[in-house]
């Protein structure tokens, strides 16, 4: 399993999923060892599929920082925080992401869309 370090280590991931709320967006940071980066996407591959069989999944996209740098920033939308928290927590995941590799660092945390006027929507 990766190392959990929270984004924000006041309100870590834990905390976030027993919040009952509308749609939620996970962000989620990885950071690895660059020998690890296959091993990282064959379970990443293994996790997201597993993730979009989950009620209340809607997309995922997994990005990769430019250059020579082993990070990954996995953005997923959730249609509500209870949806994502059966998803998480559920063993069969729970399995699948100790195959992470030993070098693995995740920060996950959850997030909704801000309205701003002229800009963007909620």
């Amino acid at each position: 399993m990766p190392l959990m370090r929270p984004l924000d280590p006041a309100f870590p991931i834990d905390r976030q999923i027993a919040l009952e709320t509308g749609p939620v967006v996970l962000v989620n940071v990885f950071t690895l060892d660059a020998e690890d980066e296959q091993s990282f996407l064959e379970t990443w591959q293994d996790d997201a599929a597993f993730m979009k069989r989950q009620p209340g999944f809607i997309s995922t996209q997994l990005h990769r920082a430019v250059g020579d740098s082993p990070a990954y920033l996995n953005y997923a939308v959730w249609e509500s925080n209870a949806h994502f928290r059966a998803a998480f927590t559920h063993p069969e995941f729970r399995a699948k992401i100790a195959a992470c590799p030993a070098s693995a660092v995740a920060s996950p945390h959850l997030f909704q869309k801000v309205a701003v006027p002229g800009i963007c929507v909620g």
